[in-house]
C-alpha cells in the first residue's frame, strides 16, 4: 500500500483523493519503523562484532593493563609492542580538526609465542595474518571507572590441523584475559 504513495510523489499528482491521506501516513509510518529498525541494527552491530571478544571490569587502567602483560608473560610468551591508541588519536585529531576524546587511555598490547605460532603456521602458512596477537585495554570518557579488555579470535578455518591450532589461539586468548580479569 505504500509504493503507490510513493509512485504518486514522484509523478507529482495529488494526494487529496481518495484513501490519499491514508497511504501517505502509511507511508510515513512506514518509514519511522524502517528508520527505528535500521537504528536498532547498527546499536546492536556495536555491541556484539563477530569474531571480537568484549569483557570489562572496575577498576583502574594501569592496573588491569599490567595484569593483562603479566597473564602473557606468565604463559612464557613475549610482549613485542605496545600501541597507544589514545595518544595517538589525540595528537593526530589535533592535526585533522577533530579533537572529540575517543578513549580517556587505550593500548593495544601485541605479543606472540613461538610454540602456538609455529603450530598455527605449520598447519597453513597463510595462518601468518592471525600473527601476532592483540588484546586491546581502554577506558572510556563517559564511564573512567571500568576498563575494557577485547580481541579478535581467529575464525576457525582450513584444513582440521589448522582449525585446531586457530581454535589453541582463542583458547590461549581466552585464557589470557580470564587469568588478568580474576
Amino acid at each position: 500500500m505504500t509504493i503507490p504513495a510513493v509512485s504518486w510523489r514522484a509523478q507529482g499528482r495529488s494526494h487529496t483523493g481518495r484513501g490519499g491521506w491514508i497511504q501517505t501516513v502509511t507511508l510515513k509510518f512506514s518509514k519511522a519503523i524502517a528508520l527505528l529498525i535500521i537504528g536498532f541494527a547498527c546499536g546492536s552491530a556495536s555491541a556484539a562484532t563477530p569474531g571480537v571478544t568484549l569483557q570489562s571490569v572496575k577498576g583502574d587502567f594501569d592496573d588491569i593493563k599490567e595484569r593483562v602483560v603479566m597473564a602473557i608473560e606468565n604463559r612464557g610468551l613475549v610482549l613485542n609492542y605496545t600501541a597507544h591508541i589514545s595518544n595517538m588519536l589525540e595528537r593526530t585529531g589535533r592535526d585533522i580538526g577533530r579533537e572529540r576524546q575517543i578513549y580517556i587511555k587505550a593500548e593495544v598490547l601485541e605479543f606472540c609465542g613461538a610454540s602456538v605460532s609455529r603450530s598455527t603456521m605449520e598447519a597453513d602458512s597463510r595462518n601468518i595474518v592471525f600473527c601476532p596477537y592483540v588484546i586491546a585495554v581502554y577506558t572510556l570518557p563517559n564511564d573512567p571507572g571500568k576498563v575494557y579488555v577485547s580481541y579478535r579470535k581467529p575464525v576457525a578455518t582450513g584444513s582440521g590441523q589448522s582449525m585446531k591450532s586457530l581454535r589453541e589461539v582463542g583458547k590461549l586468548l581466552d585464557g589470557i584475559v580470564r587469568d588478568a580479569l580474576k
